[in-house]
C-alpha cells in the first residue's frame, strides 16, 4: 500500500466531527510523555504544558492530540507514564469526562490503535493513597484520523498524525520500536540524536510533506493538519493548505493550533522573564488568526 493510499484510508475511515464559528479547538501533538529520565524530552516542557492544558479547559476548549501524546517506543508501560505525569492524565480526564477530548494515535503509540491494549491500560488507574482502582478513560476510542466539518460552509479540516507518509514509521514500526528501545534510548541518554525520528532528519521530514502535499493537491486542496515531523507550518491562503502544530518537545517550549471563532492561529506557550526578574508561562501566537474560510478552494 502506497502512501496515498494509506491518506486515502485515513480520510475514508476518519470520524467526523462538526464544528462551527462557536468552537474553540486546541490541537498538540507529539508530547512524547515519557518516564522523566534523560531520554524523556517532554520532561523540560511538563511544567509549560501543563499550564497550557490548564488554561484551554478553563476557557472551554475542546483539546485534540495529533498522536504521539504518550512515548511508548522507549517505555514499556503506560503506567511508567502515568504515574510520571499523574497530573497532566488527570487534567486530560476533566477534558474526558466534558466531552471535549479527541485522541489520534501516531507510529509511538500506535498500540492505542489496539481497543483492547486501550481498554486494559486507560480505563482505570491505581491510586496509593485509597488503595484501588479509579476511572480514567472508560471506552476511550482512538482513531487514526478526524475530519472537523463546518456546519455552515461544509469546509473540512483533515486531522492526523502524518506517518501514513513514512513508511517505516508506519507500516516498519516495530522495527524502529525495537531500534529505539534497544539502541537509541541508551545512546539518547548520553545525548546522540535517534536517526529514525523525521524531526533529526530534515530530508524525511521534506519528503514526508511533500508526499502529504501532492495528496492535498490531488484532493481539492484538502484543509489538512499533521503532527509527526514537529515542524510547525502555517502556509499563506494561497499555497497548499498542509498545516503542522508542531510538537511540545521543542527546547524550552511547546507549539500547537487553536481553532477559535471561525479562525485559526499558529501559538507557542513558554516561560519569559518579566521585567522584575520573576518567571512566567505565557502563550505567544506566531501566525495568525487566519479565516478558516481563507483556505476554501475557490470554484
Amino acid at each position: 500500500m502506497s502512501s496515498q493510499s494509506r491518506l486515502d484510508h485515513a480520510y475514508k475511515t476518519a470520524k467526523v466531527i462538526p464544528f462551527n464559528d462557536s468552537s474553540k479547538f486546541i490541537l498538540f501533538s507529539d508530547c512524547h510523555r515519557g518516564d522523566n529520565s534523560f531520554a524523556d524530552d517532554f520532561a523540560n516542557n511538563r511544567n509549560i504544558y501543563y499550564h497550557a492544558i490548564k488554561y484551554y479547559y478553563e476557557q472551554d476548549f475542546t483539546y485534540f492530540e495529533l498522536g504521539d501524546g504518550d512515548e511508548l517506543w522507549e517505555n514499556l508501560e503506560f503506567k511508567t507514564i502515568f504515574k510520571t505525569h499523574k497530573n497532566i492524565y488527570l487534567t486530560l480526564r476533566q477534558f474526558y469526562l466534558k466531552d471535549r477530548l479527541h485522541l489520534i494515535w501516531g507510529n509511538h503509540d500506535m498500540v492505542w490503535k489496539n481497543p483492547s491494549y486501550v481498554k486494559k491500560h486507560l480505563s482505570t488507574y491505581f491510586e496509593p493513597k485509597s488503595d484501588e482502582h479509579l476511572p480514567l478513560f472508560p471506552d476511550i476510542t482512538f482513531h487514526e484520523a478526524i475530519v472537523l466539518k463546518h456546519e455552515q460552509t461544509q469546509q473540512e479540516l483533515f486531522l492526523l498524525h502524518g506517518h501514513q507518509a513514512d513508511f517505516m514509521n508506519y507500516v516498519g514500526w516495530r522495527i524502529n520500536r525495537f531500534l529505539v528501545r534497544v539502541l537509541w534510548k541508551p545512546l539518547q541518554i548520553i545525548g546522540i540524536a535517534d536517526p529514525t525520528s523525521p524531526a533529526k532528519n530534515y530530508k524525511g521530514t521534506i519528503k514526508i510533506e511533500r508526499r502529504i502535499k501532492d495528496w492535498i493537491r490531488k484532493n481539492n486542496n484538502l484543509f489538512t493538519i499533521i503532527g509527526h515531523t514537529h515542524r510547525p507550518r502555517f502556509p499563506e491562503t494561497n499555497k497548499t493548505p498542509l498545516f503542522n502544530d508542531g510538537s511540545c518537545v521543542h527546547p524550552r517550549s511547546i507549539t500547537g493550533i487553536e481553532i477559535e471563532h471561525g479562525c485559526i492561529t499558529l501559538i507557542k506557550w513558554e516561560i519569559a522573564t518579566t521585567e522584575d526578574g520573576t518567571l512566567k508561562i505565557i502563550r505567544v501566537p506566531l501566525e495568525g488568526p487566519q479565516k478558516l474560510s481563507s483556505y476554501i478552494p475557490k470554484g
